[in-house]
């Protein structure tokens, strides 16, 4: 398996408290990975070691296959675009002349070149509008473009939807989804809202407290979203009688509702025999676990 980008028990501390606490995560290449945490779990600050605007306390890094411990890391960076809390942007000028500046650095001349990262981003006809007269949305993706000049094989983006209005964020999401499937970059992203992530990261890695908690697949995280049946009738106590003899796992909300953890394909005949057994059954539906509900049991559990 490729991997871009391994850690290995990264940790960044501040006098007492360890705002990233020995974090190993291993990112394949052409990959979205999602990190997901609540403000203040230590996501910014793992991303900043990454991009080398953080130095860890201890532990290492490997970022294309270039060490942070024997100093070869340096040799990566020019391959790794970033959007780390705010666009570096210069508000007095246009959208053009911000990406021509970044280009330029990169040793890249073309004014098609610059063009092209502006329709890319949505930003082909703004003119000569100054990026200070933009809204957050407009900004983010002119930050994007610019984190992509150069054509990195990595980018990491930090909290890069936090703010925006929907339909901002649907045009930042697709502007992502399509700088990885059409020009194949590996991305690494933050955010606090699973719900949304969930539709751009095939993998996750949920940290909290500075701490990695949990590291999975897209696929995975969806088999963890487990299912159950909430039954609403007359009497819970009957209820519960009826679905120890049918043999389901069960338990007891209050003196109507029963949740039922197990046998969920059998809801037809659970139903059936509740009736038979003179039980008013006023609902029975299949409630699926959504992927922020399993975040926020994960979180509390740890």
């Amino acid at each position: 398996m490729d991997f871009i980008l391994k850690t290995n028990q990264l940790t960044k501390q501040y006098k007492l408290q360890k705002a990233v606490d020995n974090v190993s995560v291993s990112i394949e290449r052409g990959s979205i990975y999602g990190l997901i945490g609540r403000n203040g779990a230590g996501k910014t600050t793992f991303l900043k070691m990454i991009g080398g605007l953080a130095t860890p306390t201890s532990g290492d890094i490997e970022l294309m296959g270039c060490h942070l411990s024997d100093g070869t890391i340096h040799n990566a960076y020019e391959k790794l675009g970033a959007l780390i809390e705010q666009p570096g942007i210069y508000k007095n000028m246009t959208a053009f002349e911000n990406c021509r500046l970044k280009a330029l650095c990169c040793g890249v001349f073309s004014e098609d070149y610059v063009k092209g990262k502006l329709a890319m981003a949505g930003l082909e006809n703004v003119g000569n509008k100054t990026v200070g007269n933009f809204s957050l949305g407009m900004k983010q993706r002119l930050g994007i473009a610019m984190a992509t000049i150069g054509e990195p094989e990595m980018l990491i983006l930090d909290e890069p939807i936090n703010g925006l209005d929907p339909q901002g964020i649907i045009e930042v999401r697709d502007i992502i989804h399509r700088i990885n499937t059409e020009q194949k970059i590996t991305i690494l992203i933050s955010s606090h809202i699973l719900e949304e992530l969930s539709k751009l990261a095939t993998h996750y890695g949920i940290i909290h407290n500075g701490r990695l908690i949990e590291q999975l697949s897209h696929n995975e995280l969806l088999e963890k979203c487990t299912s159950r049946l909430e039954i609403l009738t007359d009497n819970a106590k009957k209820t519960a009688k009826v679905l120890k003899n049918f043999g389901c796992h069960y338990s007891v909300v209050d003196d109507r509702m029963v949740f039922v953890n197990d046998r969920l394909d059998k809801s037809a005949a659970i139903n059936k025999a509740l009736v038979n057994a003179g039980i008013e059954v006023e609902s029975l539906y299949r409630h699926n676990q959504s992927l922020e509900e399993y975040f926020i049991s994960l979180i509390s559990r740890a």
